[in-house]
């Protein structure tokens, strides 16, 4: 094992949102940073011909993929492997499925996958930016059910402001509504997202428009008023002249991170030129091949797996902002073990494994060394390499409270032609469910409207053609029958927060290891009956909507899906939604916790942990704007650490 003999003020594993927030927050500072990256090169280069090809192979390989599921485009490899929902199947009971990287336990299997890779999961996301709700902080006090957070919403709200600017979040303040929102005490008076909206799909506009005004739905024993929001979105639109930011400075006095109207005089390296720039407002970020292009959303409707001109944020866009003088990055590198003194309890090293060919098992040791450590990987392998270093685990809270929305689909045909298959995969999403009394007896959610028709549950509009012609259609009559059928094409999701469960968990077991013998991780899933409930309540919602709307409803669900339950004699099926959550939750004591409310781990003074991991709960919206937010604030902590 080898030694390296530079020192870094901070370690950084993963390259994901949380873990390119904190390096470039840092390096920007004048911190000495390295970061540590399991997957290859592709996309992290500061050359600019290099990055456009990295890209174009992720285009061609999604093109040339039958199955167009979040990972298709970028790269398994064996040394750095990726959990795929293509490798979901049945649990046989004490016998867990090796079928994929994760190895499923049960008695349910996980449904949703994650990347390994540059940028991470952002680079397959939906884009959905949503903000958290005051009352899903308080879980525990208001509904008796989960946990509070550490702090409330009003603690959270200027980074929420922060992420929304390195997101470059796309939306109207004004539009949103719903249960426990109000706009100028959630938002404050005036404030603006980066830029306007993405305007509403044409089948949005079909389906609210099918509704009859003043429409109420009945669940949970009450009526509800239904209601359609804008989703505020991670994709560039048109900028609004009247944001007022551009910056997001470290004041070193008042140890804050603050946003600033003017952008600071910088010369910083962007592909092969050096550039002086100073805007006085939002400018939308392109691709990292040529910040030229991508500055719109083009409507390409391939945002899951892959945005073809990278108008949807990714990861990358903020990791390209570090400052180069103070960065250094080492990809095909494995985070397999944290270091730690056992006298002090502080975090000396990370033993990292660097592999040069991603299919051979060969690799050599190294030892990364700084001052402050931070683990970003997603909640599932930040669990797993704590687990296999035996660390910060003093509350046995580590792996445990594996969360995700567990999506409830209906999907149907409306009466007249609405063209899903456009635009981004949701522009609009029904509030109704996301808060209120009834979340004491079972789960909220968040509805979007799906854009991409029936493929999620039935792989449309690929198997439209082929139960077509499998029934002898050919020729005129195939096409007419796909253009009365594709058109016509809705589906409902229902994602249901899932609450802290111990025994929904990560585990390793020495039985498993991966290509380089590190651990793979051990998933324990099952659904209680606060979810299965709000399946069967759910499903209620849908009908009147349906009903409302004159949508034929298609629905069915089957013992023959992987996930699969039972609720008060009916079958319901769900599916993930790539909300991994949970597993090193934040808290207010050792006792119950992994880390306090900046992500600093209570065993061992200089080990912080970023990502969505660290949530006590889930609440109703999609994590990556939270978790961006606490990555800023986890950021402003390890500098007044460093400071200190």
């Amino acid at each position: 094992m080898e030694n390296n003999t530079t020192e870094y003020d901070v370690v950084i594993v993963g390259s994901g949102i949380g873990g390119s927030i904190v390096a470039k927050t840092l390096s920007q500072a004048g911190k000495k940073v390295l970061l540590l990256e399991a997957g290859l090169e592709a996309g992290m280069s500061f050359q600019k011909k290099e990055a456009f090809d990295n890209y174009m192979g992720y285009l061609n390989t999604f093109y040339e993929k039958a199955a167009k599921v979040p990972n298709s485009p970028y790269p398994n490899l064996k040394d750095a492997p990726s959990p795929d929902v293509l490798d979901i199947e049945p649990i046989t009971a004490c016998q867990p499925s090796t079928k994929g990287y994760l190895v499923q336990a049960g008695p349910l299997p996980f449904g949703s996958d994650a990347w390994r890779g540059p940028g991470g999961t952002t680079m397959h996301w939906l884009g959905s930016t949503p903000r958290m709700l005051p009352n899903d902080f308080r879980m525990k006090t208001l509904y008796g059910v989960g946990v509070d957070w550490p702090f409330d919403y009003n603690t959270l709200k200027p980074y929420y402001e922060m992420a929304e600017f390195e997101i470059g979040v796309s939306g109207s303040v004004s539009e949103q509504k719903g249960p426990d929102v109000d706009v100028e005490r959630d938002y404050g008076e005036n404030y603006q997202f980066p830029m306007k909206k993405v305007p509403q799909s044409y089948l949005d506009k079909q389906v609210i428009e099918s509704v009859p005004s003043g429409f109420k739905v009945f669940f949970n024993g009450k009526e509800h008023e239904l209601q359609f929001v804008s989703t505020p979105q991670g994709r560039n639109s048109i900028p609004n002249a009247d944001y007022p930011y551009a910056d997001i400075v470290w004041n070193k006095s008042s140890g804050k991170l603050q946003l600033q109207a003017e952008k600071r005089w910088n010369t910083f390296t962007k592909a092969y030129e050096h550039v002086e720039q100073r805007h006085a407002t939002y400018s939308p970020v392109g691709a990292v091949w040529d910040d030229h292009q991508g500055h719109r959303c083009e409507g390409n409707a391939s945002c899951v797996p892959i945005c073809p001109v990278q108008a949807k944020y990714n990861a990358l866009k903020t990791l390209r902002k570090s400052d180069p003088k103070h960065i250094a990055i080492r990809t095909r590198s494995v985070a397999s073990k944290v270091l730690t003194n056992e006298e002090t309890g502080e975090v000396t090293g990370i033993v990292y494994k660097k592999y040069e060919n991603p299919s051979s098992s060969v690799f050599e040791s190294h030892v990364a060394k700084g001052k402050i450590y931070v683990l970003a990987a997603n909640a599932i392998e930040n669990a797993k390499l704590l687990l296999a270093s035996g660390i910060a685990n003093s509350s046995d809270q580590v792996g445990r409270n594996l969360m995700d929305h567990m999506v409830m689909l209906t999907w149907g045909l409306l009466p007249k032609k609405a063209y899903p298959f456009r635009g981004p995969g949701s522009t609009t999403n029904i509030p109704t469910m996301r808060d209120g009394e009834f979340r004491k007896d079972h789960a909220a959610c968040i509805s979007p409207i799906d854009n991409w028709g029936w493929g999620w549950p039935k792989f449309s509009p690929g198997s439209d053609v082929e139960n077509a012609v499998a029934q002898g259609m050919f020729g005129e009559s195939l096409r007419n029958h796909i253009h009365h059928i594709v058109p016509r094409q809705l589906l409902l999701h229902f994602e249901c927060e899932q609450t802290p469960e111990p025994e929904n968990r990560v585990t390793i077991d020495p039985n498993y290891l991966d290509n380089l013998g590190n651990y793979r991780p051990v998933i324990h899933y099952s659904a209680s009956d606060y979810m299965k409930k709000a399946f069967a309540e759910y499903k209620k919602v849908s009908d009147q909507i349906f009903k409302a709307a004159g949508v034929q409803d298609f629905t069915e669900y089957t013992t023959d899906n992987p996930d699969h339950v039972e609720y008060q004699g009916k079958v319901y099926n769900f599916w993930g939604a790539g909300h991994i959550v949970g597993t090193h939750r934040m808290g207010n004591n050792s006792k119950d916790s992994v880390v306090n409310e900046n992500g600093q781990t209570w065993d061992h003074n200089n080990l912080y942990l970023v990502g969505c991991g660290n949530m006590p709960t889930l609440g109703t919206s999609n994590p990556t704007l939270t978790m961006s937010a606490l990555a800023f604030k986890t950021s402003e902590a390890i500098l007044n650490h460093l400071n200190s």
